[in-house]
């Protein structure tokens, strides 16, 4: 019996480390899973091991997928003109729920925040500069959360690209301050990105 209480108290320890989920979530998820059939388990923990291990960064935008290329990027029908750069690749399935922005991303992977050890070299501000040597972008829409952070990394990336003759909007403040991307509704985003303005 003692070896089942410390399996369950590892199980719950290690759902704790996810975002969002507290002792009580993550202890009602590990009897969720313990009384779940002993397939689902394994289909469950197959997903989750074989997601790790087959996604990567797309070589263009570096939001993640299990090709080198992701689908956003292949899409011959997406506006080649305009990327929208974010700070994480669930700020892109953010937008793309939306349904209505139809040109590219960047993903930075982070903010510049140096109270938390983050700089410009540790995000992928390199690819993002290399990409806009291509002369069919017109356009940068700067897509940060609206925080310290995020309005930081919009300030630091609006006077890297400004000189290049690009123009580099900002999305309006239809997403709260402190608020993040991923949590805002489809109408929020949709009037963020309609309300872009000049940086």
């Amino acid at each position: 019996m003692q070896q089942k209480e410390n399996a369950i108290s590892k199980l719950i320890q290690q759902l704790e480390k996810l975002p969002g989920i507290g002792q009580k979530t993550a202890q009602r998820l590990a009897f969720h899973i313990i009384n779940m059939k002993t397939e689902d388990v394994k289909a469950l923990a197959d997903a989750i091991l074989s997601a790790k291990t087959s996604t990567k960064l797309c070589r263009v935008c570096c939001n993640f997928t299990e090709d080198e290329v992701c689908p956003i990027c292949k899409d011959e029908k997406r506006d080649k003109s305009i990327i929208c750069v974010v700070e994480e690749p669930q700020d892109v399935a953010a937008l793309e729920r939306v349904k209505e922005y139809k040109g590219l991303y960047h993903v930075l992977h982070g903010a510049i925040s140096p109270l938390k050890g983050k700089y410009p070299e540790q995000l992928t501000i390199d690819v993002l500069m290399k990409r806009l040597s291509d002369p069919q972008i017109k356009e940068v829409i700067i897509a940060t959360n609206p925080d310290v952070d995020g309005e930081a990394t919009a300030s630091y990336l609006a006077r890297l690209i400004k000189p290049m003759g690009i123009r580099v909007t900002r999305i309006a403040r239809g997403i709260p301050v402190g608020g993040d991307i991923e949590y805002a509704d489809e109408v929020t985003i949709l009037k963020a990105i309609e309300g872009r303005r000049e940086i």
